[in-house]
């Protein structure tokens, strides 16, 4: 019962809303929407400044820097490369030749023990 009210309550309260909108308009419209760019201006004014205060400080940690990095690399290795058949970019691409940088590797090679391995059948 309560529920059915409030929201008879709602509507009416949007019908009015509407109804004092569109007078306003139609009696007053200069002023109206001098009032909503005033009101448009104001919001983001405040959403700027929220923004640089709260939302620009925060910096990104350096796993995030990394994380990218490591996601730029990738695409440049996986992206397939399209050769364009102008002779200008392909006289520059031979005269410019670099020679692939060998990085290295953040694995290695751990030694194990299989040389040594036990007789089973001595347990």
């Amino acid at each position: 019962m309560l529920r059915n009210k409030f929201s008879v309550f709602i509507y009416a309260v949007l019908g009015l809303a509407t109804i004092g909108l569109l007078t306003q308009l139609f009696t007053n419209t200069v002023n109206f929407l001098t009032s909503i760019m005033i009101m448009l201006g104001i919001g983001l004014a405040i959403f700027a400044l929220v923004y640089v205060f709260f939302f620009k400080r925060r910096s990104t940690s350096n796993d995030m820097k990394k994380y990218k990095n490591a996601v730029r690399q990738s695409k440049s290795k996986y992206t397939p490369n399209n050769t364009v058949s102008d002779s200008a970019t392909k006289k520059q691409s031979l005269l410019i030749k670099r020679k692939p940088s060998k990085r290295a590797s953040h694995l290695r090679v751990i030694d194990g023990n299989k040389h040594k391995r036990k007789n089973r059948a001595t347990f």
